[in-house]
This record gives C-alpha cells, structure tokens and sequence, in this order.
C-alpha cells in the first residue's frame, strides 16, 4: 500500500512537471525536480497509512478515529508497518547456492495435495512441483512453522508447571438429626401423668429439668420395699441387703436423684418428678396430664442438634475422590453466603442403582442451632491434590480416545508431539505423570491446527517414500503411477 501511495506520487508530479513544459511550447532545459519527487516521498513516508486502536486491540481504521473513552487511535507510518507475512518462494542468489549443494529428497504437489514425485513434473493446471531438500524435511516428527503462519493461526505456549489442582465435587443433600444424640422419655411401668412442666414441642431444655410428674404403682411399690430393708433393725447395718430392691428401682427408669431423696428422707413419694435425659430440643411431646401411660409408651422425645449429620448423594464417578476424613464445606439454602465446615464420617456401602449414587454422610457443628432437620443443603468437597503436581492446561491435550499428546514448542517454530500420561484435572488444568518435565513449553492454543499439519507433513513423507520405493522397482516411474 505504501509503495503504490508512493509511486503514485511520484508519478504525479513528474505529470505535472511534464505537462508545464509541454504547455510552454518547444523543448526546454529540464529542470532538476529530484529534489521534488525526494519531498514528496518523505512526505509519503511521514504520512499514516491506517490508524490502530490505542491499546493493541486488533481494531483498524484508514481515517483518524476515537475510541469510546474519546482516545485518538495511534497512526501508523510506513515505516512502522510490520509485515508477517510469509517471504516470497523465489530464492536469492545465495538461497539458491546454498540448495544447491543440498540433495533434492523428492518434489511435492504445489497445492498442498498428498502427492509427490521423486523428479520435477507438473501438475494438471500446469504448475510446478515444489521440491523439498535434504534438512527441509525432518525425521523427528516435528513440524516447522513459518513466523506468519503462527501469527494468523494465534498459537500460544505454556509452560508446564507445578501446581495444586483443586477440584471440587459438589453434590445435594439434607439434614439429618445424630441418631446417637436422640432419647426418648417412656415408662417401664403402668403409670399416672400427675402433672406436666411448661414444655412444649420446639421447647429448649437443659438435662435434669423436670419434664413431669409421674404416679406408678409398681414404682411406689418397689420404693416401699426398698425403705423397709434399708430401714429395718436387722438389716440396716447390713451392707448387701437392701442391694436388689435398689436395683428393681434402677430397672424402673426411677431418676438416680429421687433415689437418693428417699434414701435421705425414708419416706416414699406420691409422685415422682421425671426429668429431660439431655441437652436439647424437645421434638415430640405426647404427655398430657391424667393420662394414663402404659410400659413403652413414648412420653417426650428430645434431641441434641448441637451436632447434626448433612447425608449427600455423591455421583458414581466422582465415589474413588472421596474418603473418610476429608473436609467439607456445606452451605444451607436458608443462608445464602454463609458455610459450614464437617467432615466425612461415612460413606455408605451402598449404591442407588437408579440414581448411580452413593450416599456420604458428613458431620457438622451446629452450635447456633442454625441446621435443622430435612434442612436442603449442598456440599463441596476438595478433592484435589495436596501437594503439587505437574499439570498443564486442558486445552493443550490432544486427545484421540486411546492415546494423549501435546504439542511441545521447540522455539523457531517448530513443534515436537509428545505422548503424555494424565491424571486429576481441576480449574481448567490436567496432571501431567509421564511425557513432560517442568518447564517445557507447550502449545494451549491453535494445537489442533498444527497437528492437522503434522498429519500432512506425515502423508507427504509417506508417498514420497512409496515413489522412491517404485522408483528402485521400476526406473522411469513416478509417485503414484504417474509419467514426468
């Protein structure tokens, strides 16, 4: 574009020259106008042939032009103009000195066709074959690029390094109360609910509070039985009597302080206040008052939900990641932003033959009784490596099903395939175990374009090894059957 803008002002004033003296009439000593046609190039070459956005954008224009933030873009001259375009196949002098102390290996087809030819010929549109030289043609299985090619293709290169890959399993599930922090307030005795404490369902209570009071024949009974032996002139001094009737108490779910009471006193209760076993919510009261209970009749049910369990349905394929220990991070769906941390404690020997899931059960602190039970949670689960690992990105594997490759950039553009061994992948990156070492470049973007020219580059070999091979069977013959 330059050299056109230039020649054509060149071209123009020495017109224009010409046409003053043809006007004057006659020829008359040319004046010297080099100084003219040295301006105007200078000019030329000052001049912008196109404007650039201002930050490297790949944004152009031919006429000046601001960008949105009101930012002029920069003018590019002639003389700053980079071309990366591929150099012109005819050879200096010294390019053709230099092959021709070179050995032609074989001719290709010059439009790129899976043909060769072991002497010079054309092709069906005339054209000449190519021919590729001793060294032209490596057998390292690399691939060559000129620096044009790379530019347009937009290949890029990492290198690989060592990092720890954090791959999250995420997974559904919901709260659910520790079975071994429930109990259950139920009579082992036909009993009389005398009266019942200000508690209800959804009630906090503490262990030792009085839940009610209770009448028991068979309870009075044993009570009795145990003051007469413990009080009588000739077993009190008597340390095993009195041993079994404490114990038929015991039996009874009598609370160990109304015991002690009527060992202090002597005398037996009417009732019996009956108190909360433990800590916790009360979730369950049938105790109403004058009702009669019968043995195994469940009265209060209280649980403690400082501890609860969060059971998640774990994907099969992600089952082998997951072990007994591992931290978790759970977040409620009541509590948007907020986590809490637990840890594996069971992973169910069992697995959903519909769903092709394996139940996981993680255990967490609830000390503001936050969680409650059937509560909807989701579950992260860090599975990645502790420590580590050689890893490249994602996008550099080359990945045929039964073998994995990358594409290791040698400098100078050329490129080096290499089989590679994977692991773990996590955040866009994959483990590297066998085929790479830290540090080697390897090309992430525009790989599948290179090894589409690999793939070339290895048919042409092969054909023209096929027509050197009929060249030796047969002399005359070309590549493919064909005459010169």
């Amino acid at each position: 574009m330059t050299r056109l803008a230039m020649t054509g002002t060149a071209a123009g004033i020495l017109a224009a020259a010409g046409a003053a003296l043809f006007a004057g009439g006659g020829v008359r000593p040319q004046p010297d106008i080099s100084h003219l046609v040295s301006a105007a190039s200078a000019a030329d070459a000052s001049a912008p042939i196109y404007f650039r956005d201002p930050d490297g954008k790949p944004f152009y224009s031919l006429t000046p032009k601001t960008t949105a933030d009101g930012r002029d873009y920069r003018a590019v001259r002639a003389g700053e103009d980079v071309s990366f375009d591929e150099p012109d196949q005819a050879p200096d002098t010294m390019t053709a000195n230099a092959k021709g102390d070179r050995k032609i290996r074989y001719y290709r087809n010059p439009m790129g066709l899976p043909d060769t030819s072991p002497v010079p010929k054309k092709d069906s549109m005339g054209m000449d074959y190519i021919p590729v030289y001793e060294g032209e043609d490596s057998d390292d299985g690399s691939i060559k690029l000129s620096p044009g090619k790379i530019q347009r293709s937009g290949v890029k290169s990492e290198p690989a390094e060592l990092r720890r890959l954090r791959t999250l399993v995420r997974a559904p599930g919901t709260i659910q109360l520790d079975e071994r922090r429930v109990s259950v307030v139920a009579m082992r005795a036909e009993s009389f609910v005398q009266k019942v404490a200000d508690v209800t369902t959804g009630s906090r209570v503490s262990k030792g509070q009085p839940l009610m009071d209770i009448y028991s024949p068979a309870v009075s009974s044993a009570a009795a039985e145990y003051l007469a032996t413990i009080t009588s002139k000739m077993t009190a001094g008597i340390e095993p009597y009195g041993r079994g009737s404490r114990q038929r108490l015991v039996n009874l779910d009598v609370p160990e302080p109304v015991i002690a009471e009527m060992e202090k006193s002597h005398s037996v209760p009417i009732t019996i206040p009956w108190s909360s076993p433990r800590d916790g919510i009360v979730l369950q009261r049938n105790a109403i008052e004058g009702m009669r209970a019968q043995p195994g009749d469940v009265l209060f049910r209280v649980a403690d939900i400082a501890l609860v369990w969060a059971n998640v349905d774990i994907a099969e394929r992600d089952l082998g990641n997951v072990v007994v220990g591992q931290p978790v991070a759970v977040r409620a769906r009541s509590y948007p932003g907020r986590s809490f941390k637990g840890l594996i404690s069971v992973i169910y020997p069992q697995l959903n033959k519909e769903t092709r899931t394996a139940r996981v059960r993680i255990e967490l602190e609830n000390a503001d009784l936050a969680l409650l039970p059937d509560m909807y949670v989701d579950a992260e689960i860090d599975t990645g490596t502790p420590a580590p690992v050689l890893s490249v990105a994602e996008s550099a594997v080359l990945d045929t099903g039964s073998r994995q490759a990358v594409l290791v950039d040698k400098g100078q553009g050329r490129f080096e395939p290499r089989e590679v061994k994977l692991g773990r992948r996590g955040e866009g990156h994959v483990e590297i175990r066998e085929g790479l070492a830290e540090g080697d470049a390897v090309v992430t973007s525009a790989n599948f374009l290179i090894d589409a020219e690999s793939n070339l580059k290895a048919a042409l070999k092969g054909f023209a090894e096929g027509g050197n091979a009929q060249e030796t069977g047969s002399p005359g013959d070309t590549a493919m059957g064909a005459k010169p």
